[in-house]
């Protein structure tokens, strides 16, 4: 188990948002951080301490009026730290090689290969051939809703007809490298983390990594004891960088592969 750090990107600014809160329309999202420094100041410390595979992640859509604002910021910390983090919000097959030029390990991907509200094999196959399956990762975030954990797409807004369970993961992951699974319905507000979602991932064969809800190290101590040291995590709005408790230098021990 190993720490994933992580850059989120709105409005041209390092932020922390709640999940549950990002809407399209007017750019809009409840801010739980917003940070003075730039994303390169971030990656740099990341670097620094070792920790590879965080994610940066852009949260407007592309046409924002914000969307350039956000790519440049994304491009100072993927080249700072090259092939050190991963880069997802709105990749495609068009833009995909894109990130990876700028310095991205990986692309993350999620609304891409879905299309009404099912999963695109055709594009996920199209996809995994153009970035190669090593340096893909599938975003299977999702949302509890009646009985069920279905994926959430377009930054969390739609549910489609998926469900996360382990069956999912073995079939997607020979196109991918790894799995990036956020609780939306925890997400930002660092109150718990969904303890169901740990038992789903415990069983996947790939690397895959926890995202909602971290607020103490007793979480942490969980996802390691339930994921049987399987499940990566990262930490957001409960992280002393942006303004939560848990101290990021409390982390170092997870730096390892």
């Amino acid at each position: 188990m190993k720490f994933r750090p992580c850059i989120d990107i709105h409005n041209g600014s390092v932020k922390q948002i709640v999940g549950s809160s990002l809407k399209d329309d007017g750019s809009q999202a409840e801010d739980n951080f917003v940070s003075l420094k730039d994303a390169a100041y971030y990656a740099e410390m990341y670097k620094r301490d070792g920790f590879t595979g965080g994610h940066v992640i852009i949260l407007n859509p592309p046409g924002s009026q914000y969307y350039n604002a956000d790519i440049a910021q994304a491009g100072k910390a993927l080249g700072t730290f090259r092939n050190g983090m991963q880069a997802g919000g709105g990749v495609n097959i068009d833009n995909a090689n894109m990130y990876l030029d700028m310095g991205a390990s990986h692309v993350i991907v999620t609304s891409y290969v879905f299309r009404d509200g099912i999963i695109d094999y055709d594009r996920l196959r199209q996809l995994s051939a153009v970035t190669g399956r090593n340096r893909l990762v599938l975003d299977l975030s999702c949302r509890y809703i009646r009985d069920s954990y279905y994926i959430v797409t377009d930054r969390w807004q739609k549910v489609t007809n998926e469900v996360l369970d382990s069956r999912l993961l073995e079939k997607l992951g020979s196109y991918c490298d790894e799995f990036l699974v956020h609780a939306v319905d925890v997400e930002g507000k660092a109150a718990g983390i969904e303890k169901a979602v740990i038992d789903i991932l415990a069983s996947c064969n790939r690397k895959v990594t926890y995202a909602g809800g971290i607020h103490s190290m007793e979480d942490i101590s969980y996802i390691n004891e339930y994921g049987k040291g399987n499940v990566d995590f990262t930490i957001g709005s409960a992280l002393d960088l942006f303004g939560g408790s848990i101290p990021y230098d409390s982390l170092k021990q997870y730096s390892g592969s």
